[in-house]
């Protein structure tokens, strides 16, 4: 009996070793063909540069380097963006120690403002046929651009252009050739100053990867843009590649310059895995467009407001806080004009105290104009700003809104009153017995202590002229039948 029980014990001993080498090879064998397989990590951009693409864009690179991923490819579509969020990107991207290429696809999509200075800053700046890049002049506060850049603005108001072009024409009439124009500076120190440091920057861009810096100061000083054909042939990017997998073999052997160095890219073969935006991402790209973040702000005041004029209803003012806190964190990395903000507030505010104590329209149109100002001026980017219709139809309720409160308020005094002590004088009261001077009356159903200077009698029909404490004066109803 024991000796069968050492057998069996022996055979589980060596079927469990067994075992356990066969796991161990498998867990050897699987590490090391992850190991093997090299991997490119895929991410997408499409839209304005936001707080929330810099969040995706970094973590991305943190993921791209943790797996040991040989270069991160972004998708690039964008017309622009914030120039902190852009700025906080390329940080990122310098320092990074996977090498990321820029790769503005699909066909039509563009690379302007922002994405322009992105892919200056990859280590690789590709395009897919059909698209473009460029525009990538510096926008001032509250949406407008450098004085006399771009468009039909770039004419003077005095006309001088015209004269400019003029007096070209004579020239080349009488043989001689046309002055080269002079750089495009801006005209007050502030707009010298944020210009000059803009092409400062993408200079130093395009010079710390090889690339045509005289170009990219005539993106940021004139506005100027490029087809991909022509980007290629002025250098300005290094590879046109129809898709993804032409991309990985065109720039198979490049050396790229890193922070610590140069590093040669070896692209063939790599595997893709993509990096979408997750519900991170995604939640913050929607409560910081600049349209979300507005409404949310005037959800979260009249929630507030309405808890307050009816104290414990909870779900206003519940709304009204989640609404408001997630406006405040929307702002908070928003390029708000806090002059536009404070307009905005004073005139939610103005319209309020139109409701509560009516001025006959003052409050209201005064809030109503404070409002739109303010919303107007609110965002300080260009291609994040609050819709214009969005702003009518806000301000178009709170007209209404007020427009009510003033009809209902001068109906109100109209009508008779129908509470408190006032509410008595007029009333209809019955005799309940016969009487001159002091007696009884029932009125609203219950007794009352009552004087008439007049004799009255039992059951007769009586007006309520006047109270005294808990005795009303009443005298007999005009047209009332005397009782028999």
């Amino acid at each position: 009996m024991l000796t069968s029980e050492r057998v069996f014990r022996r055979r589980w001993l060596l079927w469990a070793s067994l075992l356990s080498l066969v796991v161990g090879a498998l867990l050897a064998w699987h590490s090391q063909a992850q190991e093997q397989q090299r991997t490119a990590l895929l991410m997408t951009i499409d839209g304005a540069i936001g707080p929330a693409t810099s969040d995706y864009f970094q973590r991305g690179l943190r993921q791209a380097s943790e797996d040991g991923a040989e270069l991160v490819i972004v998708q690039l579509d964008t017309p622009g963006g914030l120039d902190a969020s852009m700025r906080d990107m390329i940080r990122a991207m310098l320092t990074a120690d996977v090498p990321v290429a820029i790769y503005v696809s699909p066909s039509g999509a563009r690379a302007a403002s922002a994405g322009t200075y992105l892919t200056y800053a990859s280590h690789v700046a590709a395009m897919a046929p059909a698209t473009h890049l460029g525009s990538a002049t510096p926008v001032q506060m509250g949406g407008g651009g450098l004085p006399g850049i771009g468009g039909d603005d770039a004419d003077d108001a005095d006309g001088s252009q015209d004269d400019e072009a003029a007096n070209g024409e004579d020239e080349a009439a009488n043989g001689n050739d046309e002055a080269e124009p002079e750089p495009r500076r801006g005209e007050s120190a502030m707009e010298r100053k944020v210009l000059e440091d803009a092409v400062s920057y993408i200079r130093g861009l395009a010079e710390r990867h090889g690339r045509n810096a005289d170009w990219a100061e005539e993106a940021v000083r004139e506005a100027v843009n490029l087809t991909a054909p022509q980007a290629l042939e002025l250098n300005v990017v290094d590879v046109v590649a129809n898709d993804v997998d032409d991309l990985l073999a065109q720039i198979d052997g490049r050396e790229v310059v890193m922070e610590r160095g140069e590093r040669t890219l070896e692209t063939a073969d790599l595997a893709i895995e993509r990096y979408d935006p997750d519900w991170r991402t995604q939640l913050l790209s929607v409560i910081t467009n600049p349209n979300v973040a507005y409404f949310l702000m005037i959800i979260g005041f009249y929630g507030l407001i309405f808890e307050l004029s009816s104290p414990g209803s909870l779900v206003p003012g519940t709304i009204g806080i989640i609404s408001l806190l997630l406006a405040l964190f929307a702002f908070q990395v928003l390029p708000i004009n806090y002059a536009g903000l404070a307009l905005i507030l004073a005139g939610l505010a103005l319209i309020v105290g139109e409701a509560l104590m009516p001025s006959f329209g003052v409050l209201g149109i005064g809030g109503i104009v404070a409002f739109v100002i303010g919303s107007v001026i609110l965002m300080d980017a260009d291609n994040l700003q609050v819709s214009l219709p969005l702003i009518g139809g806000v301000a178009l309720v709170a007209a209404v809104f007020m427009l009510w409160t003033v009809t209902r308020f001068m109906g109100l005094r109209k009508t008779r009153v129908r509470t408190g002590q006032e509410e008595l004088i007029g009333a209809r009261a019955v005799a309940l017995e016969d009487f001159e001077g002091a007696g009884r009356v029932r009125l609203h159903g219950e007794s009352w202590k009552a004087y008439s200077p007049t004799p009255v009698s039992k059951g007769q029909t009586l007006t309520v002229t006047a109270l005294d404490g808990l005795t009303v004066e009443v005298a007999p109803r005009d047209g009332a039948e005397q009782p028999g």
